[in-house]
């Protein structure tokens, strides 16, 4: 895996232009594909966590919560557990939170790889970049509501309101990608997630 912790903040960026697309499965009926639209439910769940973020910051900006409140918020979601335990920086804390991205990473993808006799590989490998990506701005949120908490400085609140729009953008793009082009598949060769 790439080393992301020395790119600036404005590079961690998911390059949509260079996604491949999932190749059609033919044989997928509609009830595939609703199956397969279960990961979206799921995403919708961690979408709602990252909202909770989003207004945490919004009342600190307007001067009606205080800091520790975003950093207390960031460590309590499912979704910053989840995406701080992808690869194996996470500590025992984190093992029973890191069930999203194990299951794409070592169940789901390799199961849509091997039972597409390996057309999602492009695909997939995709997808774990992306998840690289998206772990990496989750471990700067936390380390700047760390900074913000102990220094409520104007910097430290502009650095983790940028790092979260930044990771936000970012999810909302990856979890999109990954619902498109993996839903018929998933439907078909695994039944649901």
């Amino acid at each position: 895996m790439t080393d992301l912790s020395n790119q600036p903040l404005e590079q961690l960026n998911i390059d949509e232009a260079a996604r491949p697309k999932a190749p059609p499965v033919p044989e997928a009926t509609d009830r595939h594909r609703a199956q397969g639209r279960q990961l979206a439910a799921i995403h919708r769940h961690y979408l709602m966590e990252m909202a909770q973020i989003g207004a945490v910051l919004a009342r600190i900006e307007a001067g009606d919560s205080p800091p520790e409140d975003l950093k207390r918020i960031v460590l309590s979601l499912d979704m910053a557990e989840n995406f701080r335990a992808f690869g194996s920086l996470c500590g025992r804390e984190c093992q029973i939170l890191k069930f999203h991205h194990d299951i794409e990473s070592a169940d789901m993808f390799p199961r849509i790889e091997a039972a597409g006799g390996g057309k999602f590989r492009a695909v997939v490998d995709k997808l774990k970049a992306e998840h690289a990506i998206v772990h990496e701005l989750i471990l700067r949120l936390d380390r700047a509501a760390d900074a913000l908490m102990d220094d409520p400085s104007d910097a430290n609140f502009r650095q983790a309101a940028t790092t979260f729009i930044k990771l936000e953008e970012v999810v909302r793009s990856h979890f999109e990608y990954e619902e498109t082009e993996l839903a018929e598949a998933i439907g078909y060769y695994l039944g649901s997630v």
